[in-house]
C-alpha cells in the first residue's frame, strides 16, 4: 500500500493559528505529519479554512481584500505576531498580535504556498494592517511572505493567493475593484513594485484553471 496524502486543517491554539496541512497516512495507521502544503492547497481546503471561525463570533460583512508582503525574505505567522506584538497603537497599547487574517508562505519561514489563518479571522475581528479605520474594519489583510519589491511571488505562492481571493470573493461578494494593495490606501510601496495585482483583478480565471492540476 503507498502512501496517500490527506488534506486536513491543524489547530494550533496557542497560537491562534489554523493551517492548510498534508499529512501522509502509512499502512497500519501511522501518520506523520508537518502543517504544510507541497505547493498551493485545492480549492475546497481553502474553502474549508475561511468557513473555520470561532462559534461565539459574529461573521462579519467584508467589503474588500487589502493584499500585503511582508517586505522580508523569510517569515511566518509566528515571526510577523511576536513582530507586531513590539508595535504600539495610536493610544499607546501594545498590538494584540498579527495584524493580518491570513499568511501565504514562501518556503522560508512556511511552506511554500502554504496558507494558515489568523485569530483575527477566528475571532473575525479587526485588522491591523492597512494603516485606514475604515479598510482594518471592513478590509480582509492577506499577507504573503517575500519581498516583492526584489523578486515575484512564487508560483505556488501565486495559486494559493488566487484561490482564496476567489473563495473570499465569492464567499463575501467582494468585486474585483475592492481588490486593493497597500499602496492604494497609503503611500507605501507594499506589496512591492512586482506584485502582480493586475494578474489577481484580471486573469484570476487563468490561475485558477492552471492550477487545478494540483488538486
Amino acid at each position: 500500500m503507498s502512501n496517500r496524502p490527506i488534506a486536513l486543517i491543524v489547530d494550533c491554539p496557542s497560537q491562534g493559528v489554523r493551517r492548510l496541512c498534508v499529512v501522509t497516512a502509512v499502512l497500519l495507521g501511522t501518520i506523520a505529519s508537518a502543517p504544510i502544503w507541497a505547493g498551493s492547497p485545492p480549492a475546497d481546503e481553502v474553502r474549508r479554512l475561511i468557513a473555520e471561525q470561532d462559534d461565539a463570533c459574529e461573521p462579519r460583512g467584508w467589503k474588500y481584500i487589502v493584499l500585503h508582503h511582508s517586505a522580508t525574505d523569510s517569515g511566518s505567522v509566528e515571526s510577523i505576531d511576536a513582530a507586531h506584538r513590539q508595535r504600539r497603537d495610536s493610544n499607546g497599547q501594545p498590538w494584540r498580535g498579527i495584524g493580518y487574517h491570513f499568511v501565504i508562505g514562501n518556503g522560508n519561514g512556511m511552506a511554500d504556498g502554504e496558507v494558515a489563518a489568523t485569530f483575527r479571522w477566528h475571532q473575525q475581528t479587526d485588522g491591523a494592517h492597512a494603516g485606514v479605520a475604515q479598510f482594518n474594519q471592513l478590509g480582509i489583510g492577506i499577507c504573503l511572505i517575500g519581498n516583492f519589491e526584489e523578486a515575484a511571488p512564487t508560483p505556488a505562492q501565486v495559486a494559493s493567493a488566487a484561490r482564496l481571493i476567489n473563495a473570499l470573493q465569492a464567499e463575501y461578494r467582494i468585486e474585483d475593484d475592492r481588490l486593493l494593495a497597500h499602496r492604494d490606501l497609503k503611500p507605501t510601496a507594499c506589496p512591492g513594485e512586482r506584485f502582480p495585482l493586475a494578474m489577481f483583478r484580471e486573469e484570476k480565471p487563468v490561475i485558477l484553471q492552471t492550477s487545478q492540476t494540483g488538486d
